[in-house]
């Protein structure tokens, strides 16, 4: 698989806090790739980075050869890099609908859009059935397929995806993790922070160790569920 996106000796400071401690990460086309640690850990400030939210790095962020490190979030999206935010982050006074077309913002490929709103829908049935209603009267989990269905609409290229189970039923962060897979089926890559472990690193392609600020491991999915360090600090297992 090609190359996308590549991080190289990235570093987060907020203040004289050093959150992120020259990372090198590496997400190939087509592929899940996730980042697992513990809070704090400097998971979420990685996906700030390459979105530019946060304005304190160094390093560089390549996305498909080119430097995109100090582009705009607005650029960033526009050329295919989408985050699906910790919290979900819906606005709660606008309908589904409304929520899902803000996600296309910028675009004007009518066709590109309703084929997206189309496979949105088909992924959520359950959201469909709610369109007309306002986000903020969904439950957690349908907000959070609202999320994600608002990042769709936007057409990445790679979505990058911010605890998308946290806080759900278990029901629901198995639904979660089969729609991440349909998605790549769809020919997108995901980069993932997910706090559930296990989850993540079965639906990996290749996976990364972060440990306050720093890659400590990295391989395949399947080699880290199976590694033992892995099984006792992140998945439960004595």
């Amino acid at each position: 698989m090609p190359e996308i996106l590549k991080i190289e000796d990235l570093k987060v400071h907020y203040g004289v806090i050093n959150a992120i401690k020259g990372i090198n990460v590496r997400v190939n086309a087509g592929e899940i790739v996730t980042l697992i640690g513990a809070n704090g850990a400097g998971k979420s400030s990685t996906l700030n980075a390459i979105m530019n939210l946060v304005t304190s790095k160094k390093g560089k962020i390549l996305y498909e050869g080119q430097d995109i490190t100090k582009r705009s979030t607005a650029e960033i999206v526009k050329s295919g890099i989408v985050l699906v935010p910790e919290g979900r982050r819906i606005f709660p006074n606008l309908t589904v609908q409304e929520n899902l077309m803000i996600g296309s913002y910028g675009r004007s490929d009518k066709d590109g859009i309703k084929r997206d709103f189309d496979f949105v829908l088909s992924l959520f049935p359950r959201i469909k059935e709610r369109l007309k209603q306002p986000g903020g009267t969904l439950s957690g989990g349908e907000q959070q397929m609202l999320a994600i269905g608002r990042a769709l609409m936007g057409s990445p290229r790679i979505l990058l995806m911010d605890e998308p189970s946290l806080g759900l039923a278990p029901l629901l962060v198995k639904m979660v993790f089969e729609v991440i897979r349909k998605i790549k089926d769809e020919g997108k890559t995901i980069l993932l922070v997910e706090q559930n472990a296990t989850m993540a690193l079965a639906n990996a392609d290749y996976a990364y160790v972060l440990e306050t600020g720093k890659i400590t491991l990295e391989g395949s999915g399947k080699s880290l569920l199976a590694h033992e360090g892995v099984r006792k600090s992140y998945l439960g297992v004595k």
